[in-house]
């Protein structure tokens, strides 16, 4: 998630970014002083949370927050501000949420809930689709022994948990090849490295095998496809249509994203 937090006041500018943190240590967070700069960097960077005071020296909050969604229409709008007297403004431009200072802990995290579910729980497996096909564990890049290991793992999570048979992942992964003996017996091998690979980087739970049947489980992997289809804006403006580029196989889900982009 990318926030942004904007205060005229450095000290409470600080203290905010601090809290940001702890809540969610994993956030990338710009923090400006000056109204300007923030929109610069709005209108040709995503972010997904402005969290905005409403006085601010020479400029409104209220102000800015509607030209920072005139970027940015799917941006979250959260105020801290130390004044009541403008909740029944933000409630008019609909702002997600409203925050007296200082904002503690909870309340950020319990605005963040509200968007997110529980935004400091941070998946083990990341997985990236866009600009090619990449996983990492614990923000670690795995290493796969064979290509075919790595491409199935690639097919399995473009099928977003729907299994998959033996002679299935043969015919993706080797087309006219598929039926002969030798590839059935070398699918063996693939299957078995990949879970060897996932194993090592105490990550194999993602992979449910069950009789001549594969998948892996959607809800263990942050992928930045699957966020793209639930409509998470800083996932829909990485897409540059480029998803799962190596397999020729990912044409059919391509257009897919091509329709909602």
């Amino acid at each position: 998630m990318i926030f942004m937090a904007i205060d005229d006041e450095r000290f409470a500018l600080d203290d905010l970014a601090d809290t940001l943190h702890r809540v969610v240590p994993d956030c990338e967070l710009v923090c400006f002083t000056k109204s300007g700069m923030a929109l610069e960097y709005a209108a040709s960077l995503p972010v997904d949370v402005a969290f905005l005071d409403i006085e601010l020296g020479g400029t409104n909050g209220l102000v800015l927050a509607k030209k920072l969604k005139d970027f940015q229409p799917d941006l979250h709008i959260i105020f801290v501000t130390g004044h009541e007297k403008y909740a029944l403004g933000a409630i008019q431009m609909h702002a997600t949420g409203y925050l007296l200072k200082p904002a503690t802990e909870n309340d950020l995290r319990r605005e963040l809930t509200f968007l997110y579910g529980n935004p400091i729980t941070k998946k083990k497996v990341r997985v990236q689709t866009f600009g090619g096909f990449d996983v990492f564990v614990d923000d670690k890049p795995l290493t796969f022994g064979r290509s075919k290991s790595k491409e199935l793992l690639a097919y399995l999570v473009d099928r977003r948990g729907n299994s998959i048979t033996a002679a299935e992942a043969c015919a993706v992964l080797w087309e006219d090849e598929a039926g002969e003996a030798r590839i059935k017996n070398y699918f063996r091998t693939v299957v078995k490295e990949l879970r060897k690979t996932l194993l090592e980087a105490d990550a194999d739970d993602i992979l449910v095998k069950r009789y001549n049947s594969y998948a892996i489980d959607p809800a263990l992997l942050d992928c930045d496809s699957y966020r793209f289809l639930q409509g998470e804006p800083r996932a829909v403006n990485l897409y540059r249509h480029d998803y799962l580029l190596p397999y020729e196989w990912a044409e059919f889900s391509i257009g897919q994203f091509e329709n909602l982009k």
